[in-house]
């Protein structure tokens, strides 16, 4: 879908992944247009050190497929979607997206980086219930770039 572009910033797009994670919370949480959550972000000083494309991109692209994510997800938790924490939610939700949309981002990288937002923000245990769920997902998704 993206071509994979030449001198990407690692850094820079884990800490957009960071920024989008808690955006997609805020969007979750006050029921705001996704413009004005991206709006809001956009003007916090450390943004300037992430990839803002990147952290548009997830977030518009969470919006427009958050129901073909949810049911993407849906075989693989235990509860609805809206009853999963909010922050694991987000971080299942962003690397659903990444791993059926951004295929120029290795499945490893995306798993990796929800569960080590999900550590940062969210309970104690969630990383553990975020890697399960994305495994499994990935194997679905991803199931040639998994095998090999």
């Amino acid at each position: 879908m993206h071509p994979r572009p030449e001198g990407i910033d690692l850094a820079a797009r884990s800490r957009a992944r960071r920024r989008a994670l808690q955006a997609l919370y805020a969007w979750q949480m006050s029921g705001s247009s996704m413009k004005s959550v991206i709006d809001q972000f956009r003007h916090e000083q450390d943004m300037e050190v992430a990839d803002l494309e990147y952290f548009e991109d997830l977030l518009r692209g969470v919006e427009q497929h958050v129901a073909e994510l949810d049911e993407a997800l849906k075989p693989y938790i235990d509860r609805e979607v809206e009853q999963i924490d909010p922050i694991e939610r987000a971080a299942l939700r962003l690397a659903a997206y990444e791993l059926k949309h951004r295929l120029d981002v290795p499945y490893r990288v995306i798993i990796n980086e929800a569960i080590e937002v999900t550590k940062r923000f969210g309970a104690d245990h969630g990383h553990s219930y975020v890697n399960g769920v994305l495994d499994k997902l990935a194997a679905q998704v991803r199931g040639a770039e998994k095998k090999a």
